[in-house]
């Protein structure tokens, strides 16, 4: 079943502006509530599907990148959202955000469900990656493994409450003023607010519980992507101390330059030399083209500058709007040297009535042209 608009799920414009677009979860995110609605599996969906939205949209980078290519540049795993490997925990965490929460005294969301306050989630932090593509993996698409180095939390490690703040993860203060005493909170700036500190770890292992360890990483890179184009893969990135929401895996597209073929949108061109020869007498030729090899016909008296196109030869659209074509441009090469005998020949030649320029069937020439414009 194809997916539903991001934007007509929150129920905005595409021009909205971050607080509306905040405004707008907000009101998803209480109406769909599983606590609000236990035992609705298509509340629960409603939630999870409003949730995956904001997550795209409130990002400039993925908003960008949806408003441009649709839900196709958000397949294979990459972008936020609960297509792409959100959980419920990820989705509460947002919520700090959302409702005006992230520390340890609770948020109104929390007060609204009746919650007790939470501890505030750290995310870990992005990683960024540059792809290097071939032509031929940019037209029909690619699955690539690849080595990252990323920080994961070691084993062994244990935790235990921050002294500090008792596990709140918030720091509060009781202030005196004209009207009466007002508690103010803080992030614990012991934990971070995550309410936890390292209690015991392994030889080898640094302050924040994480280690740096290479792993594989099989993505899917959809056919059409661009240089420059940058895709997320959502909990791929660092790992977070203490536990929380990983980063992201951010993977910019460069496009490797071919030797005979190049890019020009969904189009591939190719520029073809011929002699003089081939160019009036016709034949058949060979060219490359992305899926190899192909023969063309090129007609008698082919002109310098003609374009040939094989159609559905080019680069299939990101939006499934079809495939592109491989268009030929037609140049006629002359010889720099010749020798004496092809010399004569052309000598003789130089003056024969079909070799001498003139428009073709249907045109005017230059001056006669230029006169329609005065």
């Amino acid at each position: 079943m194809a997916k539903r608009d991001y934007y007509d799920i929150l129920g905005v414009g595409k021009n909205a502006t971050e607080e509306e677009l905040k405004k707008a979860y907000r009101k998803m995110a209480i109406k769909f509530h599983p606590d609000k609605n236990p035992d609705n599996k298509e509340a629960e969906e409603k939630f999870k599907e409003a949730a995956e939205a904001y997550e795209v949209l409130k990002d400039p980078q993925k908003r960008a990148q949806y408003d441009r290519f649709g839900h196709e540049g958000m397949r294979g795993g990459f972008g936020g959202g609960a297509g792409g490997g959100m959980s419920m925990d990820d989705i509460f965490s947002q919520f700090g955000d959302i409702f005006g929460g992230g520390g340890g005294g609770g948020s109104p969301f929390d007060s609204f469900f009746g919650g007790g306050g939470g501890r505030r989630q750290r995310k870990g932090s992005n990683l960024r990656i540059k792809l290097h593509l071939t032509l031929q993996e940019i037209a029909n698409g690619v699955e690539k493994k690849i080595k990252v180095n990323r920080l994961i939390n070691a084993d062994g490690v244990t935790y235990k409450n921050c002294p500090s703040c008792g596990g709140s993860g918030q720091m509060k203060k009781v202030v005196n003023t004209m009207l009466g005493q007002m508690v103010s909170a803080a992030t614990c700036s012991t934990c971070s607010g995550s309410g936890k500190i390292i209690d015991k770890r392994p030889p080898g292992v640094d302050s924040t519980g994480l280690e740096m360890k290479e792993e594989i990483i099989p993505i899917k890179i959809p056919a059409g992507v661009s240089e420059g184009m940058q895709l997320s893969m959502s909990g791929k990135g660092n790992m977070a101390p203490g536990g929380g929401m990983p980063g992201d895996l951010l993977i910019v597209i460069e496009e490797k330059e071919d030797e005979l073929l190049k890019r020009d949108g969904n189009n591939v061109v190719y520029d073809l030399y011929i002699s003089f020869v081939d160019a009036a007498l016709g034949g058949s030729m060979e060219v490359p083209t992305i899926d190899g090899k192909v023969r063309i016909k090129v007609d008698p008296g082919t002109q310098s500058g003609k374009i040939l196109r094989l159609r559905g030869k080019g680069i299939k659209d990101i939006n499934n709007y079809g495939k592109g074509d491989q268009l030929i441009h037609v140049n006629v090469w002359t010889p720099k040297k010749l020798t004496s005998e092809e010399t004569d020949l052309l000598e003789k030649l130089r003056n024969s009535e079909n070799f001498q320029p003139k428009p073709g069937k249907g045109e005017k020439g230059f001056f006669e042209k230029m006169k329609e414009f005065f």
